[in-house]
């Protein structure tokens, strides 16, 4: 990111989406499951207003694809990507997780996200797998930066396109360490999460790592997970970001033995239902966009168990054991 610039003032929306969709057209038999994924898309997608830009699969279908080419702006959604690129340095033995990295108060974005700005402490320093972890759970801004001072926006860009996101980048700016989020599409980013479960992106420690931390309980509950039981959490990987109009969430659905069945990639943005001026300060569970994925996540989680998963891997999620702390 740029000096001095948080998430609230990035890059804006950019030119409307064309049209061009498929949502349940001969993806699905009539009344499976997916089919029920693909109505519920289309029934809340109805009821919020603006334009969305997605691509579902469905235990080896795709009830929904809707401008799944369009090139959006990714805003947190590219953290993905970010981690992407950092854990194929670690792959390659150029990085490691234990490795620290300084924080110094210079780095920290005085935003209202993540946690390193309400810590008054610094100089200080964090581990690599902490920077990521709380890059990815709590959506921390400084996280961003602290990525690029070990792997500049040139050299992301780069591997991204290696791995074949040609239009998944970050935004350079004046120091090469620091960046803006960027764009992406829907069908990349889902090709991202497929890749990720297929174990094609990244190596398997790094690819456990990944899945691990986006399970988390800490990550993001106001969009899919919102009506989801703590078990059912565990079993969602997944991130969302937001800046201006912009509401954005990816990611991926495990059955009880955890294969990965249901894989989302959902961009919306414009002018959504009710009062345009507080949808865009809305942020939360409370915006048409949320609700919508929010009542879609709880369709979504309810057909796993009746969807066929593609011959995968399996990642099984740890039991939810909350702790009183001594």
């Amino acid at each position: 990111m740029g000096s001095g610039v948080n998430r609230r003032r990035m890059l804006g929306i950019g030119a409307a989406a064309t049209a061009g969709v498929l949502v349940g057209a001969g993806s699905a038999s009539a009344g499976s499951p997916a089919d029920r994924i693909a109505a519920v898309y289309r029934r809340e997608v109805g009821r919020a207003g603006g334009t969305w830009s997605s691509v579902i699969t469905a235990g080896g279908t795709r009830p929904v694809s809707e401008r799944a080419d369009e090139v959006v702006e990714a805003y947190s959604v590219n953290k993905l990507a970010v981690a992407t690129a950092v854990l194929d340095k670690v792959d390659r033995g150029l990085l490691k997780l234990d490795q620290r990295v300084d924080v110094t108060a210079e780095i920290v974005i005085r935003d209202t996200d993540g946690i390193f700005g309400l810590d008054g402490a610094y100089p200080s320093s964090v581990t690599l797998g902490h920077v990521l972890a709380n890059l990815l759970t709590v959506s921390d801004n400084t996280a961003v930066r602290l990525c690029g001072l070990v792997c500049p926006a040139a050299e992301l860009n780069e591997i991204l396109r290696a791995k074949g996101f040609v239009h998944t980048q970050v935004v350079p700016v004046a120091n090469p360490n620091r960046f803006f989020l960027g764009k992406t599409t829907p069908n990349e980013t889902h090709t991202l999460l497929t890749r990720l479960v297929e174990g094609t992106l990244l190596a398997k420690t790094s690819t456990d790592y990944l899945l691990s931390v986006l399970r988390s309980l800490t990550s993001f509950t106001d969009g899919v997970r919102l009506h989801l039981r703590s078990p059912e959490r565990l079993r969602v990987a997944t991130k969302a970001g937001w800046f201006n109009d912009g509401r954005n969430e990816a990611g991926i659905m495990f059955d009880e033995a955890g294969k990965p069945v249901v894989t989302y990639s959902l961009f919306a943005s414009g002018t959504f239902t009710g009062d345009k001026a507080a949808n865009d300060a809305d942020f939360g569970a409370t915006h048409p966009a949320l609700k919508a994925r929010a009542a879609l996540g709880r369709a979504m989680m309810d057909a796993v168990g009746k969807l066929s998963a593609p011959a995968a891997r399996t990642f099984t999620a740890p039991a939810y054991r909350p702790y009183n702390g001594g």
